[in-house]
């Protein structure tokens, strides 16, 4: 969340303090392994339970093209079939990474 990203920003700000990173340099990826999630692959579908249409500082920087999926659901009778449903709401998702449809070319699926 928002802590995970102020605690990156630090180490990127230390480390180019320290002449160890370029600044002029540094990219998505960079900041990316600075965070706790680092290593991880970012998601590409978060499911939200209970009727919350929100994400709660949950993996801000990590689902910037993830699916997000509402269910009114929740959490403790969020079963096989609700997992299904989400999933084929996921696969019926144009994958678009924050371009346009004109745009998508060669997409990963």
């Amino acid at each position: 969340g928002r802590q995970d990203i102020v605690k990156a920003g630090l180490r990127l700000a230390k480390a180019i303090e320290a002449g160890e990173v370029d600044e002029t340099k540094v990219t998505e990826e960079d900041f990316s392994s600075l965070l706790f999630t680092a290593g991880i692959p970012d998601p590409d579908l978060i499911v939200r339970t209970g009727g919350d249409q929100r994400l709660s500082n949950f993996l801000l920087w990590n689902i910037a093209y993830a699916e997000l999926y509402f269910t009114d659901t929740l959490w403790p009778d969020f079963d096989s079939r609700c997992l299904k449903e989400a999933i084929m709401w996921y696969s019926s998702r144009s994958r678009r990474f924050g371009g346009r449809v004109s745009e998508l070319t060669n997409v990963p699926r």
